[in-house]
């Protein structure tokens, strides 16, 4: 409520002296106000007029059509000017100079020769045309004079009257007479409105080519959104960008600037075009002006990649069509074929599309592999819809630890020999074993004669930061997370790194945010392939893909974070990237959970049963039939050389130097000795079942 004003009058009737009292009187919530200088008002008039929206409407269109006119005017001298001189001839001849093209420069210099002889030659011609042009007038007026009179004469004969002898030319001379009367009556608008015939002519030429500032263009002109990108737009965009040298470069090349681009080609969903730069230009002065290059270009920053090809000063340019990238691409593969198979050895994983909307195929083949980027941008489904279609080999066996624990991998549950899912210190401690259980059977398979082919054996961990900085410490005081030479986790890691890839023992993580204490640097290096989705910096970029990506133009720092979900930055030998090129942008296939769930299914009934450990064992007492029982599971029968590889997983120290001869003794004592199904030696389920319950009857039979 605001403040009461007291207000102070007198009575009406005259006062006296003595009878003058002041009158109070009290008006409540009156708002204190005080009279506002006109000088106040008129300004706030002007001011409200000067920033109304027709006014500003007014004022652009005002001097967008002045400058239509002027700039029209210099158009016209421009082009009346190349075409009296060899102007165009010298721009063409730097230009070619410019681009080290000295072929296109001589044939220039030659073009530039011969338009100057013909033009002495008419100069030439000019100094005889008067006379020749008199000489012309006499002849043609006296056969002129001579027709008519002749004219005149026969009609002189014909009508029997002499002076028709010079009608026809009397009447010549009427009309030309009536023509002077003519010239006379319009001559004087004609000067009049000449000049405002010259200026429209000049506003046209001006208003077509837009010879107004930006500002001054109408609001469908200036937005220039989805506007085909043309040598022009190109040329001037990089006029503009900012880069003196460049500019000067294009202003003495004029409008020959488009010699710097190579062909405008159509590439996926967007065009592509190599960009030879003035010498004196360097190609990371254009990377790093990307965001105005694209605004340039009217389109966003995301919109336009800038790398680097093999040719010498040169860069190459992809600009999306306008709002393409934020169009979802098809489903996978996995998901419409539902007879597609997977070959590890020779076959390349669907993953998505790149750029250009060419299938991106990763070839996994004895790769390791590291995916980070931002959370909630898609990472575990890239890196899931990998592990999808390898499962679909059944000869892949995988070790999979899901750190975030929220239910991402457990479809692979029947498929993964051992699945570890929880972000808890326990979880990462059996994660770790895990790793140094895959580490063992590395050392085994190293060991094995030479030639010995084994199954490829993945080894697959989720949110790998949560293992890297695990404060957990061993009885040995031995830290599980860290970087230094006694973190159990990151030296399992360097040791698949080091030498896992000669035995088909591969490491796979995907990792959040990476910096070097949630990535160690030996551990980021040591991945064949390397993938990003968005990330916060540049620096991030460089430990997420190295620093050769990141100087050849990868940017997963300039991502969208959320708009360009799974979108994701690879470097890599095992996909194709284009010749020059350091890394290559995918827009990643989205496979939800439902139909990762129907792709495990179908990778379930190839292969004949697994049984999946969600814990390692650590140090407890072994029954080898038993364990031997565990790892066989459902299936009718098991390979013997599988049932080894999972008694090794099961328990490193008690199975991981067994052979085959340890496994047939084990079984030949309790009667369920192996046997050959198809040519190679199984082990039964049900022969190991009936072991166990005969040895279980026994032993109680004892104790009675």
């Amino acid at each position: 409520m605001s403040e009461n004003v007291v207000h102070l009058h007198k009575p009406t009737d005259p006062p006296t002296p003595d009878t003058a009292p002041t009158v109070l009187t009290v008006v409540p919530d009156a708002p204190l106000a005080r009279p506002v200088p006109l000088w106040v008002r008129s300004k706030r008039v002007v001011k409200t007029a000067a920033t109304h929206e027709s006014t500003r409407a007014t004022v652009r269109a005002a001097a967008r059509h002045s400058l239509y006119t002027l700039n029209g005017g210099r158009i016209v001298a421009r082009r009346t000017w190349d075409g009296r001189t060899g102007a165009r001839y010298e721009r063409m001849i730097r230009a070619a100079e410019a681009a080290g093209n000295l072929e296109a420069a001589e044939e220039w210099e030659e073009r530039l020769q011969r338009f100057r002889a013909a033009r002495h030659h008419r100069r030439m011609d000019l100094l005889h045309s008067p006379i020749d042009a008199a000489k012309g007038v006499a002849v043609g007026a006296g056969m002129s004079i001579g027709v008519l009179v002749a004219l005149g004469i026969v009609m002189a004969v014909n009508t029997k009257d002499v002076g028709d002898v010079i009608t026809p030319l009397s009447a010549t001379v009427d009309f030309i007479a009536l023509l002077i009367r003519i010239v006379q009556v319009v001559w004087g608008p004609a000067l009049a409105i000449g000049p405002f015939l010259a200026l429209l002519a000049l506003w046209s030429v001006g208003r077509k080519q837009q010879a107004a500032p930006a500002w001054a263009l109408p609001a469908n002109v200036r937005s220039g959104e989805g506007e085909p990108i043309t040598p022009s737009i190109v040329v001037k965009a990089l006029r503009d960008l900012g880069v003196p040298a460049l500019a000067r470069a294009i202003k003495e090349m004029g409008d020959a600037g488009a010699s710097m681009l190579g062909p405008i080609t159509i590439a996926g969903c967007g065009v592509e075009v190599d960009v030879t730069l003035p010498s004196g230009v360097s190609t990371n002065e254009v990377q790093n002006k990307r965001r105005k290059l694209a605004e340039n270009l009217t389109r966003h920053e995301h919109e336009v990649f800038v790398t680097i090809p093999q040719a010498a000063r040169t860069v190459r340019l992809w600009v999306a069509d306008s709002g393409a990238l934020d169009e979802p691409i098809g489903p996978s593969p996995l998901v419409t074929d539902d007879t597609l198979t997977a070959d590890y050895a020779k076959g390349r994983a669907p993953w998505g599309q790149d750029l250009r909307g060419d299938a991106a195929a990763l070839s996994l083949y004895q790769r390791h592999l590291l995916i980070t980027g931002l959370s909630n941008q898609g990472k575990t489904v890239a890196l899931r819809s990998l592990a999808l279609w390898l499962s679909l080999d059944r000869s892949v066996q995988f070790l999979m630890g899901d750190l975030k624990g929220v239910g991402d991998w457990a479809m692979f549950d029947g498929l993964a020999t051992t699945l570890i899912q929880g972000p808890t210190d326990e979880h990462v401690i059996q994660v770790t074993e895990m790793v140094e259980g895959a580490v063992d059977e590395m050392n085994r398979r190293i060991q094995a004669p030479p030639g010995t082919v084994f199954p490829p054996l993945i080894v697959l961990v989720d949110e790998a930061q949560v293992a890297f900085m695990c404060p957990a410490k061993d009885e040995d005081r031995r830290p599980y997370g860290g970087s230094k030479a006694n973190s159990r986790y990151f030296m399992a890691v360097r040791k698949i790194h080091n030498q896992g890839r000669a035995v088909n023992v591969l490491m796979w993580q995907g990792t959040q945010d990476p910096t070097n204490e949630n990535l160690p640097k030996l551990v980021r290096e040591g991945a064949h392939t390397r993938a990003s989705l968005a990330l916060g910096t540049e620096s991030q970029a460089r430990m997420a893909l190295g620093d050769k990506a990141v100087d050849g133009g990868a940017a997963p720092n300039l991502l969208r974070p959320g708009l360009d979900r799974g979108t994701l930055v690879v470097a890599s030998d095992g996909i194709t990237i284009p010749a020059g090129q350091a890394s290559l942008t995918v827009r990643t296939h989205y496979i939800d959970d439902d139909a990762a769930t129907a792709i495990t299914d179908r990778a379930r009934a190839l292969r004949d049963g697994v049984t999946t450990l969600h814990a390692v064992a650590r140090g407890a007492a072994h029954d080898p039939l038993a364990d031997v029982a565990a790892v066989v599971g459902d299936a009718p029968r098991v390979r013997t050389k599988d049932v080894l590889a999972r008694l090794a997983t099961l328990n490193a120290d008690a199975y991981g130097g067994w052979s085959f001869i340890d496994l047939k003794r084990v079984l030949d004592d309790a009667g369920a000795e192996p046997y050959k199904s198809d040519g190679v030696m199984v082990v039964a389920r049900d022969r190991v079942a009936r072991a166990l319950a005969h040895r279980d009857t026994e032993g109680s039979a004892s104790a009675d």
